[in-house]
């Protein structure tokens, strides 16, 4: 009873230590990739002529991914993707950690030279390698190690986004090995929410105080303000949660095409191209560069100054330049473009129903982006918990609906397409 015991207190011990561990490491992770961009992008252009910084930023963007296809030629295809990474954890039980460096490198150019990608499939692998690497080095981690794994992965993604719950969810909620054909959802063990709890208060405390220290200011999506959801809004969430399935089958299609050319281009070829690409759009349209957080508050704050179109064509141009990167193997993860993606989407659509008005806006923006996520990543509650990150509270009924609606009609989708042959 009292190895029992000990064990116990030991494995909540270790998992308190694991979450200020990973804290810190999504801290200094982050904090990297600002400085860089402000390097790339602030500091390097003033050392030029201002008529020659257009013609500065594609070359290095294509410079920058030129190394990073040299890289990825010699050691393989990273960063993994975010289903990938869980994918190894859950049913691999076990995360390759012998190319630490080049994971890091590859994750961070990306982020830093303008691809419009998040940075949360990159990270969720280092510190998935990290856990590894910690549970077969360190004898007190050693039996637990694919826990820790698996904390390690709920813990950055909650840290992330600013939404501990997310994290949990998006590891845990599961429709099982047979998704498509309806299967019940597999909720966390008690056990394991008590170890997530623990680890998460400990990453946040971590978190926050490193950002007090350091006297860093914490960045992300803009928080919108609960607004009222009128009768004209109820009406609309039939067509929204349409439409954001159309932005699953845009973006899916995406990935299809230019995942099939990228394949028929040389590896460094194709990443040298992306960077290239990447540069002419940040002299023409950078607002579609990047992960799209600090983009999208400016949008929001900019609701009546732009007509509708731009608003759905600049979601739209988001969504392709995420699909863009991705295949063209400048990755990362795709949750924080795609949020903004469908939010600008939503926005326009809500602007030509309603006219200029937040809270409609608001509203529209979040079933959208939920149905398009909800098919996608067929995890209502994990989509749910995400959105919280900057929609209010009292719509989240409507965000549960839409993403498990998203998920429902994009499963039937793909069976239809598997059975025909489509």
């Amino acid at each position: 009873m009292k190895t029992k015991a000990f064990n116990q207190i030991k494995l909540y011990l270790f998992t308190i230590c694991l979450g200020a561990f990973v804290g810190a490491v999504v801290w200094l992770f982050l904090r990297l990739i600002v400085l860089c961009k402000g390097f790339v992008w602030e500091t390097l252009p003033e050392l030029v002529p201002s008529d020659v910084t257009p013609f500065m930023m594609p070359v290095i963007c294509a410079a920058a991914c030129f190394l990073l296809g040299i890289i990825r030629k010699k050691n393989g295809d990273y960063p993994d993707e975010l289903n990938t990474v869980l994918s190894k954890i859950k049913r691999d039980k076990h995360y390759d950690y012998s190319k630490m460096a080049v994971m890091l490198i590859c994750a961070i150019i990306p982020l830093v030279f303008g691809a419009s990608v998040g940075p949360e499939a990159g990270l969720t692998g280092i510190i998935a390698a990290l856990c590894y690497w910690i549970g077969d080095n360190v004898k007190a981690a050693r039996e637990n190690t694919k826990t820790y794994s698996e904390l390690g992965a709920a813990i950055t993604l909650g840290s992330l986004f600013r939404m501990p719950l997310f994290g949990i969810f998006a590891v845990e909620e599961d429709y099982g090995e047979d998704a498509e054909n309806g299967q019940k959802i597999a909720f966390p063990k008690l056990s394991k929410i008590v170890l997530y709890g623990l680890s998460a208060v400990s990453a946040f405390f971590v978190i926050k105080g490193l950002g007090v220290l350091f006297r860093v200011e914490s960045y992300g999506f803009p928080k919108f303000d609960a607004g009222t959801v009128t009768g004209g809004d109820y009406a609309m969430i039939v067509p929204y949660i349409l439409l954001g399935l159309l932005l699953f089958l845009v973006f899916e299609t995406a990935e299809n095409i230019f995942g099939r050319t990228a394949s028929l281009l040389p590896p460094v070829a194709k990443e040298t191209i992306c960077g290239g690409i990447i540069g002419v759009t940040a002299s023409v349209l950078p607002v579609i560069l990047f992960s799209g957080e600090e983009e999208l508050a400016l949008m929001s704050d900019a609701l009546g100054d732009f007509l509708p179109a731009m608003f759905i064509g600049i979601g739209i141009l988001k969504m392709l330049m995420t699909a863009f990167c991705i295949r063209f193997g400048v990755k990362g993860g795709h949750f924080f473009p795609l949020i903004f993606a469908c939010s600008s989407v939503g926005f326009g659509i809500s602007l030509l129903v309603f006219g200029a008005t937040l809270s409609h806006a608001v509203f529209a923006a979040a079933v959208v982006t939920a149905s398009t996520l909800g098919a996608q990543l067929k995890k209502p509650l994990a989509v749910a918990m995400l959105l919280m990150l900057c929609f209010p509270l009292n719509i989240i009924i409507w965000i549960v609906l839409s993403a498990a609606a998203g998920g429902f009609a994009a499963s039937k989708i793909r069976g239809r397409v598997n059975h025909e042959g489509i």
